[in-house]
């Protein structure tokens, strides 16, 4: 799988288990790390803890993709799953606001969500 549509499904991953504010940004021409950050919000650890096993879990039984790492203890206010090309870091408002990662990479394009389409009615 590219690393863009696996950023793209790690967005939708973390949004069907309510991540708040996630930011996927393109860091291709910032990073010889990594070509993109995908940076979700939870509530509280137990939240975090379902996105992170959400994005993990769906990758891996559906997509045959596995992390190289999963950083953070479940108990702490931020976890980061390591994809190689996508690196996700999934933390609480206040960690969010305190390490403030978007403007730290300030010039990394934000990548848009792909447009919903409609459905049409059946004729």
């Amino acid at each position: 799988m590219d690393s863009k549509k696996l950023a793209l499904l790690c967005r939708k991953l973390a949004e069907n288990r309510k991540a708040e504010n996630v930011v996927v940004l393109d860091v291709r021409k910032l990073s010889s790390v990594t070509d993109y950050f995908v940076i979700a919000s939870g509530s509280s650890e137990p939240h975090i803890r379902a996105i992170v096993d959400e994005i993990a879990s769906v990758l891996g039984s559906e997509h045959e993709v596995i992390p190289r790492a999963i950083d953070g203890a479940a108990q702490t206010p931020w976890r980061v799953l390591d994809f190689f090309d996508v690196i996700v870091h999934v933390m609480r408002n206040d960690i969010r606001e305190k390490y403030d990662l978007e403007s730290l990479w300030g010039d990394a394009p934000i990548v848009k969500a792909p447009a919903k389409r409609s459905k049409k009615p059946a004729a």
